[in-house]
């Protein structure tokens, strides 16, 4: 279950910088989930919630943006490639244009806070 390491960790950088920018609330968070970092988008949004209880963030309103997979392959082609989702927990993806697997990810394997949204003191 890294889904809770992993909103841990988001948690703890947003309140990171809503602290640095004198923040008496978080409003709206923005995090980008690439589609290869098998985390699950629900429960990330679940335990975002819950690990902000008590704290700067809670009622913040925590948007997800999945990102694609994306790759260069060695035979020219560079784009988006669909995951297999049938196996949560390897995904297979291969080139569109040869079949191959020989390429270089570009995108889908991120996993970052995009946007904080807070309120000031006045």
């Amino acid at each position: 279950m890294h889904e809770l390491s992993m909103a841990d960790a988001i948690v703890r950088t947003v309140i990171d910088a809503a602290e640095k920018n004198d923040a008496v609330e978080v409003l709206e968070v923005t995090v980008e989930i690439g589609q290869l970092t098998l985390l699950n988008p629900e429960q990330i949004i679940f335990m975002l919630e819950v690990l902000s209880e008590g704290t700067i963030l809670e009622g913040a309103n925590f948007n997800l943006e999945v990102v694609p997979a994306e790759i260069e392959c060695e035979c020219g082609y560079e784009g988006v490639v669909e995951a297999d989702e049938l196996d949560h927990l390897a995904p297979v993806i291969s080139c569109p244009e040869c079949g191959g697997h020989e390429f270089q990810v570009r995108a889908g394997r991120e996993c970052n806070v995009k946007n904080i949204k807070i309120e000031k003191k006045e």
